[in-house]
């Protein structure tokens, strides 16, 4: 049995705090590219209605037409708006109760200047660098994966969702969910360090086995992914009450809201992304019950752990189900995303803690 480095393992808790900082300075620089482009969109509405050029048009406002297709009309034109003034194009895999708008299109960077989104964007990779090297030297310290308790997961989990958060943003611009994501990071590096804190040690002999690699790290990544579609699904239903508002002839109050692409944007996105992580969260509940044979001689054993991994298994199934096939689109969709993360988080914190199992070690087991 190796010995526990604690060289590493201090080594491993102050990169983990310059990593909390980091993302700090991350999170209030997203919000401030909120904040300029508010200022911006909302003082270049003020000179085109001082020269007359403004449209009183509710769906120029919102960003998308009758059909669903993004306009692209002068004032997006002229203040260099966001993923949601930029044309979109009809997809050709269209499903029922779909306007047929494909997400990535209405993602992909465009030529304005967001001095403040850039910023964040490269501070994310040096907490996102950071926050590696922590959870490297605490893998290091303990001489194993450094997810065997709910302090490592939890760790690692907001280490893999930085991470998915900028290998998605080479492809996508996604930028808007900056202060959603990072905050979210930022929420589990600090449950990490205050609720879930826990010296590197070994592992109990049930959790001495090659499966924890397979099980627990397909486990961070579906969680990740999940987390990802979480905040597109808040988003989504924010955006779509401000679109139901604008086409009902109200004023648009909220202008950041137009950096963010329109909801069916966001839905479909958040529906593909939900169908990746789902299969992974499928390989979780399989590995799992084969390790659990291999550890306790029995596949299912209605544990609660085990119960409520299902219950996820059950709501994203319904989800994909439903959306696919039953035409469940727009804000139902979002809500049972949003169930579906909730369960992830209650099976992670409530269950964990204060429910009795297999899984519970001191209260602090993955």
């Amino acid at each position: 049995m190796p010995t526990i480095n604690a060289g590493f393992a201090l080594l491993s808790e102050q990169f983990m705090l310059m990593a909390g900082l980091a993302y700090v300075v991350a999170f209030c620089a997203y919000a401030w590219d909120l904040v300029t482009y508010s200022k911006t969109v909302r003082r270049g509405l003020a000179v085109d209605s001082a020269a007359g050029t403004v449209s009183a048009d509710a769906s120029r406002l919102v960003g998308v037409g009758a059909s669903g297709a993004s306009d692209s009309g002068a004032i997006g034109q002229d203040l260099g708006a966001g993923p949601l003034d930029r044309g979109v194009r009809p997809s050709s895999k269209t499903h029922s109760g779909s306007d047929g708008i494909t997400a990535g299109d209405s993602m992909r960077y465009g030529k304005e200047k967001r001095r403040a989104a850039r910023i964040a964007v490269a501070i994310t990779v040096v907490a996102a660098v950071v926050h590696g090297l922590a959870v490297l030297f605490r893998g290091l310290a303990a001489g194993r994966v450094p997810w065997g308790n709910m302090y490592e997961f939890c760790t690692t989990g907001g280490f893999t969702v930085a991470l998915i958060f900028l290998l998605v943003l080479t492809r996508r611009d996604l930028r808007f969910l900056g202060t959603f994501v990072i905050g979210l990071v930022l929420v589990m590096i600090t449950a990490a360090s205050v609720a879930f804190w826990t010296p590197a040690g070994h592992l109990v002999p049930a959790l001495q086995s090659y499966w924890l690699i397979i099980h627990v790290s397909i486990a961070v990544m579906s969680s990740s992914l999940f987390t990802l579609t979480f905040a597109m699904s808040v988003l989504q239903l924010l955006q779509s009450r401000r679109e139901a508002s604008i086409a009902s002839g109200k004023p648009d109050k909220a202008l950041v809201m137009r950096l963010v692409p329109n909801a069916l944007s966001l839905e479909n996105m958040s529906y593909r992304i939900n169908g990746i992580a789902f299969v992974g969260w499928t390989l979780t509940l399989m590995f799992g019950s084969i390790w659990a044979e291999k550890a306790w001689g029995r596949f299912w054993g209605w544990d609660t752990k085990e119960v409520w991994t299902f219950v996820i298994w059950v709501v994203y199934a319904g989800y994909l189900h439903a959306r696919a096939t039953r035409g469940w689109t727009g804000t139902r969709a979002a809500w049972l995303s949003i169930v579906g993360y909730l369960c992830v988080v209650f099976n992670f914190t409530i269950v964990n803690v204060y429910f009795s199992g297999l899984h519970s070690y001191a209260g602090v087991g993955s």
